[in-house]
């Protein structure tokens, strides 16, 4: 497990070519000095939350963006006014922080926050120049077993393994390219077997980066908000299932390779 303040970076970009990017900016855990000795919530209650293991699942990509700092730092898959969660109202009723954080440590977070969508900004600028429409494929993971590791898990009906969120996606516009991602998604072989691939179930692909995309490239970026249910993991202890980490790559591959067949 990395120790809270190991790492002074924020994030890790790669860019390659080809016109897909791929991101997984909820699987950061560090925190700076200051936000650690702040925070009430443990080291536990903290990865619970976040999404382990996304960014092995994007690094083959040849341009992608992985999170290096814990959600509980600053959400850049919130808008500003929300990335740092201040209340248990902002972060599932957990209690993150002793003591409501000062407004010049919530400030610091937001500097990068700031930061980020500047970056993202140049980043996709160039890769917009380069191709005259790119794919960002936007990974995240959710819990399924809220109910205690020995509790009954979310019904399979409502938890898809992997959900695709289209909420802010000019979604017609968008169809000859999505479309293909989904299917292929649903027909590659994941060790063995095929996954339940559905769209606007779990959650409606209503984060801050894919509008981001939408709002500031509207026929030229596609983003495509992936999300899969923590089965490749126990969501209690932390521990993946190896073998699923592997899949889940060459599943992001697929879908990657996919798009790009789409946009040509």
């Amino acid at each position: 497990m990395t120790e809270f303040n190991s790492s002074e970076a924020w994030w890790r970009t790669q860019r390659g070519a080809g016109p897909i990017i791929a991101t997984a900016i909820h699987d950061g855990h560090t925190l700076r000095s200051e936000v650690a000795e702040a925070m009430a919530l443990s080291e536990e209650g903290r990865l619970r939350e976040e999404d382990p293991f996304t960014g092995q699942a994007v690094a083959s990509n040849p341009t992608h963006v992985i999170g290096i700092r814990s959600r509980f730092e600053f959400d850049l898959n919130r808008g500003e006014e929300n990335a740092v969660y201040r209340t248990p109202e902002h972060s599932w009723g957990l209690k993150v922080w002793h003591k409501e954080p000062a407004d010049d440590l919530v400030e610091r977070s937001l500097d990068i926050h700031r930061a980020f969508y500047r970056m993202m900004g140049s980043l996709l600028d160039d890769v917009a120049r380069d191709h005259p429409r790119f794919v960002l494929l936007d990974v995240h993971s959710y819990n399924h077993r809220r109910d205690g590791p020995d509790g009954p898990p979310t019904s399979p009906e409502d938890a898809p393994e992997i959900n695709i969120g289209t909420s802010s996606m000019p979604r017609e516009f968008w169809a000859p390219v999505l479309e293909p991602v989904m299917e292929a998604m649903r027909n590659f072989d994941f060790n063995g077997r095929r996954l339940d691939v559905r769209e606007n179930i779990a959650f409606q692909g209503k984060g801050a980066l894919t509008k981001f995309v939408h709002d500031n490239y509207p026929e030229t970026g596609c983003a495509i908000a992936i999300e899969f249910k923590k089965f490749y993991m126990d969501e209690w202890t932390g521990e993946p299932n190896k073998q699923d980490l592997g899949a889940m790559r060459g599943l992001i591959e697929c879908a990657a390779a996919a798009a790009e067949k789409a946009l040509k």
